[in-house]
């Protein structure tokens, strides 16, 4: 199944990260995301700070109807999105599913 079509999980600890290699499995359907030291990352880039801004309440919508949110850093121009599942200190297929959707509407 397509990650936008899943929907996130809650995780509350108690079961254990993806592994490398699960984590470069779904990364696949995520192709412009990178991961770095078991967070997926992706800088956004826009033409002014109001387009930015628009992109990151779209992104709160998506992280809202997920219940998964990620850390978002604006500054004027750029968006960094970064995920990681915090109850489990790793990645969990929550932190490919929310980038899969946001990539739907960049």
């Amino acid at each position: 199944m397509n990650l936008t079509q899943k929907k996130c999980k809650p995780c509350e600890g108690g079961i254990p990260p993806l592994t490398e290699e699960q984590a470069n499995d779904l990364l696949k359907q995520i192709p412009t995301w990178t991961i770095k030291e078991g967070h997926v990352l992706k800088q956004f880039q826009f033409k002014n700070f109001k387009e930015a801004i628009s992109f990151v309440n779209k992104v709160a919508d998506i992280a809202e109807q997920e219940g998964h949110h990620p850390n978002i850093a604006i500054n004027f121009k750029k968006v960094d999105i970064e995920l990681w599942t915090h109850a489990i200190n790793g990645l969990s297929e929550n932190d490919f599913i929310v980038p899969a959707k946001i990539d739907e509407i960049n």
